[in-house]
């Protein structure tokens, strides 16, 4: 990869956040039943970031899970012989609930896929909603999310680069990168 460079500051990450954890929470019939699930890796970053703001606007809560999806993708045998299968932490009844999936950046939609395939394994809840930080376009599956904070166009020979402080040591931004060919 050459020439990354940042796009999203942290202070418009933090802002966009917010804006999201309004919407979902303007937007939700029930908050007694909404449930905001993570997809590992840095979906779950964003997801704790969305439930924070969310608290804001509900004293009592929110319900909150992590969801591995390595078993769950169509690409497995092609990533590693060996999968890195992480724990899901789903502590609560999915079933009945408004689940809010939640991942960093949407693309070709696979993951997403993945992830309702997961969710279903705990239950069936009522409502299955998406929530990312940015969509970047060129889907492969019919998945558009509810809730998008910025949308980004790409071309095929670039990537975006969400980055988090738990895992990338850096305040929270989302960078560009393009991909030699």
């Amino acid at each position: 990869m050459i020439n990354e460079k940042v796009i999203v500051e942290s202070v418009e990450v933090n802002s966009i956040l917010e804006r999201m954890s309004l919407q979902i929470v303007e937007t939700s019939p029930d908050l007694n039943n909404l449930a905001i699930v993570g997809i590992k890796r840095r979906g779950v970053n964003i997801a704790n970031r969305l439930t924070n703001h969310m608290n804001n606007f509900n004293k009592k809560g929110f319900l909150y899970g992590e969801l591995d999806i390595t078993l769950y993708r169509d690409d497995l045998t092609e990533i590693n012989s060996i999968p890195d299968v992480k724990k899901s932490t789903i502590d609560f009844d999915v079933n009945n609930k408004i689940v809010v999936l939640v991942d960093d950046v949407l693309y070709t939609g696979r993951t997403i896929r993945s992830a309702i395939e997961a969710i279903l394994d705990f239950g069936r809840p009522r409502k299955i909603l998406l929530a990312v930080l940015i969509d970047r376009g060129h889907r492969e599956l019919p998945i558009e999310a509810n809730f998008v904070g910025k949308y980004i166009q790409t071309t095929s020979n670039e990537v975006i680069h969400v980055k988090v402080k738990e895992i990338d040591g850096i305040d929270d931004c989302v960078a560009i990168a393009t991909i030699e060919k």
